[in-house]
Parts: C-alpha cells; sequence; structure tokens
C-alpha cells in the first residue's frame, strides 16, 4: 500500500491544504465542506515510512543514532552499491 502527501486546491472558496497520510482518493474541503476533491498534486511518502519504520527498531541510544544516520532505503533494485546484490522485497497489502 503507498501513501501519499496529497495537495488540494478548492473549486468553491479557492483554499489549498494537504492530507497528509492518505490513500489517492477523493476527500472533501475541510474549509467549506466541497465534496469530491482529488489532489493536483501527490508525493510518494513509501520510503519515508519505511525508513521511520526501521529507525524506530533501533536502540534509542548513541549507537541506535548512529546506525540510523547510516541507513539508506532505495525504492526499487537501482541504487549505486553493487557489490551488495539486494532483492526487492514485497509487502503484504492490509485490508
Amino acid at each position: 500500500m503507498a501513501w501519499f502527501l496529497n495537495f488540494y486546491r478548492c473549486g468553491r472558496c479557492r483554499k489549498i491544504w494537504t492530507d497528509e497520510w492518505s490513500c489517492t482518493c477523493d476527500d472533501e474541503c475541510p474549509h467549506c465542506g466541497f465534496r469530491n476533491m482529488t489532489p493536483f498534486n501527490s508525493e510518494d511518502l513509501t520510503e519515508l515510512i519505511v525508513e521511520e519504520a526501521i529507525v524506530g527498531m533501533l536502540p534509542h541510544s548513541k549507537l541506535g543514532r548512529a546506525m540510523a544516520s547510516k541507513l539508506k532505503v532505495y525504492a526499487d533494485d537501482k541504487h549505486p552499491h553493487e557489490a551488495q546484490k539486494p532483492e526487492a522485497k514485497e509487502f503484504p497489502q492490509l485490508a
């Protein structure tokens, strides 16, 4: 499941707002209640969420902070480290 930072613009009141952890589905304006808004721009936050989950599992000490500073998360198997031969990991879909 992919997570996005969605940017919306209301057609009725012309306000702009963001909806941070939802999928790309229709939403309503928090200012005037206008329904069926679709985002005009979306940023993929999947890498950020995976990185935060991994950092949360590390020890909360100097060693954990040092390990977190060296952590790199890539979206696919293309990366600058040729000698490591990583494999892409598929995560199960949650209902």
